[in-house]
């Protein structure tokens, strides 16, 4: 078991993990050729926290920020279990569950088909308190399912960790809340423009309009579409 022995702030947190994000490129701004989300609709703005893990200092840190924010928030003795949200929340769920000295598992998108039909893999059930980890959280939707497959086990999952949380979206740490889950994620898109700005990263008239874009997500896209 591998704690970490001390606590930046949040805002520290914030801005170090997204200048973390800055310096391996996996935060990316094009203003003018957009790119298209899973849903069809056009952004400025992609990140792509899969590529943490193949940097190994700066995934350590940051999986000792989020063990050290979910115990801050959450409690010492909040969890007996780490669920990684297949699959790019499997390798984070592990490196956490590693710091806290706690058993893993994961949760499938949905049953594989076949043997035993499991959505859940790994050793889970009844009265087992579950911390789901994921890489990041759009409007909050896919950690829904994840929790009601987690919950059918007999096991409750109140919290969910995020390396990257949108935070553009409204409504999005509300509809967890409606359901009981609360949602810890060490920085958004707000942290990444702002550190963005502080290094000169992109240029100003990308900057502004990837400002336009958070500021009013939906509008935007409308605008855009098609």
């Amino acid at each position: 078991m591998l704690l970490p022995s001390s606590y930046p702030a949040p805002g520290e947190i914030a801005r170090l993990t997204a200048r973390m994000l800055l310096e391996i490129k996996a935060v990316h701004f094009n203003a003018e050729t957009p790119f298209t989300l899973a849903s069809g609709l056009p952004s400025p703005t992609y990140i792509d926290c899969r590529k943490l893990i193949s940097h190994p200092r700066i995934r350590g840190t940051l999986m000792d920020f989020m063990a050290g924010t979910v115990l801050r928030e959450a409690g010492f003795e909040a969890f007996t279990n780490i669920a990684g949200g297949e699959t790019a929340g499997i390798p984070f769920a592990a490196m956490v569950a590693e710091r806290l000295g706690l058993p893993m598992t994961y949760v499938r998108k949905k049953p594989k088909g076949y043997g035993r039909n499991a959505r859940i893999e790994g050793v889970m059930g009844e009265g087992d308190r579950v911390l789901l980890v994921e890489d990041l959280a759009t409007d909050g939707g896919s950690k829904l399912s994840f929790v009601e497959a987690i919950r059918a086990t007999g096991a409750t999952c109140a919290h969910t960790a995020v390396v990257f949380f949108y935070d553009i979206f409204p409504g999005a740490r509300e509809a967890l809340a409606e359901q009981g889950i609360s949602l810890h994620a060490l920085c958004t898109w707000w942290d990444v423009l702002a550190e963005a700005r502080a290094q000169g990263a992109f240029d100003a008239a990308t900057l502004a309009e990837v400002e336009s874009f958070l500021t009013a997500p939906r509008a935007w896209q409308e605008a855009r579409k098609g």
